[in-house]
């Protein structure tokens, strides 16, 4: 039986014509049928793609091959099954695309970017390096969500800070507000999925003043493959993708309570009621008695811990 698998990575390095690179990066995936979404900008490139083992195989070679790429941090994880084309499900076409930002911000000016990385970003903490933080500051150091509120409904760092934040555009705004000016002179881990909003996030922080600003090497993927379920980290990881979400293991904690009734679960829907398209904490049986939400999530219940604030 063949097996499906999915690359998730990113590359901040300068690129001179990102549109050749689109076009490298399309005509690779579709001769070896794949799916997933690649972003391609003048500061690199941020992809998650996926397919048959051995085609993926191909692929992650002949990407490092590209100067600048051979040192990417290429996180592997487990597709949900191939088509009767042999094509990945968790996908549903193959999207490859140049942009402004590799993950919007929104501030594509401030954004500086060498052949190394990020340049003035926060400094980089491997899974081993956080706990050993933790160890010897303890309750000082914040664990600070860089992903959007929604996903912290259903898997977070234990006390993290999660801004309320729709969107990474709302991040500009949120740090500019004075919400947490009181962080700025502590240990502050940034984290998110795999590492790249953190990489922008943190250079965001540095720039407005937070003095010790950490990220979470590799992100919360990293982290989980290192400490699984018996580290700092509780419940599920939301991925945007077929799979939904994703758990280091059979042991992982539910956190995630439905908006209706409030049990326990992971599971998220689109509410999808008039012009609301936000992803709410939904199980299923009571997404089959009603599968539409609103007025205003028909009274969202926000999980304990999942705060926008931290003393």
């Amino acid at each position: 039986m063949a097996l499906s698998k999915i690359l998730l990575y990113y590359r901040f390095t300068p690129i001179t014509d990102p549109n050749a690179v689109r076009l490298w990066q399309r005509d690779l995936c579709e001769l070896l049928g794949l799916r997933g979404r690649i972003l391609i900008s003048k500061d690199g490139i941020n992809a998650t793609v996926g397919g048959e083992l051995g085609a993926m195989k191909t692929y992650w070679r002949k990407t490092r091959e590209y100067p600048g790429f051979g040192d990417i941090d290429f996180k592997w994880s487990e597709g949900s099954g191939l088509d009767s084309d042999g094509r990945i499900v968790d996908f549903p076409r193959l999207s490859v695309k140049v942009r402004d930002e590799i993950v919007s911000f929104g501030a594509p000016g401030e954004l500086r970017v060498d052949p190394t990385g990020v340049v003035g970003g926060g400094t980089h903490l491997s899974p081993g390096a956080v706990h050993k933080l933790v160890q010897e500051r303890g309750d000082d150091v914040v664990f600070f969500d860089g992903r959007n509120a929604f996903e912290a409904e259903i898997g977070r760092f234990k006390n993290a800070v999660v801004p309320d934040v729709a969107t990474t555009r709302d991040f500009v705004a949120e740090l500019e507000s004075g919400r947490y000016d009181h962080l700025k002179n502590k240990p502050v881990v940034t984290y998110c999925t795999g590492g790249i909003r953190c990489e922008v996030l943190s250079s965001l922080m540095v720039s407005r003043g937070f003095s010790e600003v950490y990220q979470m090497d590799g992100g919360i993927v990293r982290y989980g493959e290192s400490f699984g379920n018996t580290g700092l980290w509780e419940g599920a990881l939301y991925v945007f993708d077929g799979r939904e979400s994703i758990t280091f293991g059979t042991d992982a904690a539910t956190i995630g309570a439905c908006v209706t009734c409030g049990a326990a679960t992971s599971r998220m829907v689109n509410c999808a009621e008039g012009d609301c398209r936000v992803r709410v904490v939904h199980c299923e049986e009571c997404t089959d008695a009603a599968s539409a939400l609103c007025s205003r999530h028909a009274g969202v219940m926000r999980p304990a811990g999942a705060v926008a604030d931290r003393n």
